[in-house]
């Protein structure tokens, strides 16, 4: 999964980002809207992490979400702010935020946070996915085989939720690679096929079929 981050301060920002990337999701960092309406144009992502108050506009952060809410993307987004007033508060929600958390705050609630926010618009209800003795539990992020837990890395886990969402859907290297790096991925590196071996290695051969020439897929 993928989420992107607009923050100003460069300590909050990277401790967000690492947090985040060492939980197995792909972190875009931001630090003004410019850089945020461009990736949005190009990439999707699953929630928005915007700081609210930035140098240049201390309203840069709801003006931000005003403008994405606009053209229609409707991406769960979760403010950070300094500002705790209930007047802000209810400005957040009121513009099209999901979720308002004020600073200083610990990294565990941001991620129970973000948990919920993703809990909340998954298409699978029960967040459970089950195929021939597979089963991954989305919010828990386990994996188990035929009733044994199977550990898997961060980035073995979020490469095979990605392909599960999906069943039959061909995902090629770069695709992955962009939910679960995200943009700074060196796209001539060969990791997603290692991971993909350790999967396969761990899980089973049938658990990730290879498209040829086009890429990897979760069989039907």
């Amino acid at each position: 999964m993928r989420i992107l981050v607009l923050e100003d301060e460069t300590d909050i920002r990277e401790s967000v980002a690492r947090y985040l990337t060492a939980s197995g999701f792909a972190v875009d960092q931001c630090t003004n809207s410019r850089q945020v309406l461009g990736l949005i144009a190009e990439y999707t992502f699953d929630a928005f992490i915007l700081d609210v108050r930035l140098p240049s506009n201390p309203n840069a952060g709801f003006e931000l979400l005003e403008q994405i809410r606009a053209v229609g993307v409707q991406t769960p987004a979760l403010f950070l702010t300094a500002r705790d007033t209930l007047a802000d508060r209810l400005k957040g929600f009121t513009i099209g935020g999901d979720d308002y958390l004020v600073k200083p705050f610990a990294l565990a609630e941001l991620m129970a946070r973000v948990q919920a926010l993703l809990r909340r618009t998954r298409s699978q209800p029960d967040l459970v996915f089950e195929r021939n003795g597979l089963r991954l539990e989305w919010l828990s992020r386990r994996v188990f085989y035929e009733d044994t837990e199977i550990k898997l890395t961060a980035k073995e886990y979020a490469i095979l939720e990605v392909l599960c969402q999906h069943p039959g859907r061909v995902y090629s290297r770069s695709e992955i690679a962009d939910r679960v790096w995200g943009a700074e991925f060196n796209a001539e590196s060969n990791v997603v096929d290692v991971y993909i071996r350790n999967l396969r290695r761990k899980l089973g051969e049938w658990v990730i079929e290879t498209a040829h020439g086009s890429g990897y897929r979760f069989p039907v």
